[in-house]
């Protein structure tokens, strides 16, 4: 971990920061500092080989951390701590949090503004090429991607190939780190409103 970086972040100084943040944070809420430390601290673990092995890093962090009976705090930490499970136990929380301070922080990351903004309309462009694709919003630092469809073009099946498609496209064309979420959206919405108009009252002829 001493030799990777994210957007020029030092992976393993990231992980001690983090580590040492969900401690800060823990022995503030009265939550086991050391377990929070240590959910913290191997939170990035499995960006030690994800270059070597196939899975992302949160996959392979996972397999390490039950790999040596690591507690199930820490496990579920690693887990989600890229929204790719859901966790609301403590422990996850602090782990997300103390990750987005520190790499937030002001100077933690190298990647340019412009460097950013062109992947993140690389990722729009490609959701937007496919037919039938109304929007597309690149969001959570593009870690994840909402694709709106036009419901009266689209029916659910072509949905999924949309998504698949853009997945593959993604895959093949961007260079982009950790997962990416896609959610394609096609909702079919019909509204009437009744009353609200005021009536004309016929007038009977006397």
């Amino acid at each position: 971990m001493q030799y990777r970086t994210s957007y020029g972040q030092n992976v393993l100084q990231h992980s001690v920061e983090v580590a040492e943040l969900c401690g800060l944070i823990a022995a503030e809420l009265g939550i086991q500092p050391q377990l929070a430390k240590r959910a913290g601290l191997l939170h990035d673990i499995g960006k030690a080989v994800d270059r070597e092995v196939n899975g992302t890093h949160v996959e392979l962090g996972v397999k390490i951390a039950e790999a040596y009976r690591e507690p199930t705090e820490v496990v579920q930490a690693i887990a989600a701590s890229h929204g790719d499970v859901d966790g609301d136990d403590s422990i996850s929380i602090l782990v997300r949090v103390a990750d987005s301070l520190s790499g937030s922080r002001p100077g933690a990351r190298s990647e340019s503004v412009e460097e950013y903004i062109n992947r993140l309309k690389g990722l729009e462009r490609i959701a937007r090429q496919h037919q039938g694709v109304k929007d597309s919003y690149a969001i959570q630092a593009g870690r994840e991607i909402r694709i709106i469809v036009n419901p009266n073009e689209v029916d659910d099946h072509q949905s999924q190939s949309i998504t698949d498609e853009v997945a593959a496209q993604i895959e093949a064309e961007l260079t982009y780190p950790g997962k990416i979420k896609i959610t394609t959206i096609r909702q079919l919405s019909a509204v009437q409103y009744v009353g609200g108009k005021p009536t004309t009252k016929k007038k009977h002829a006397s």
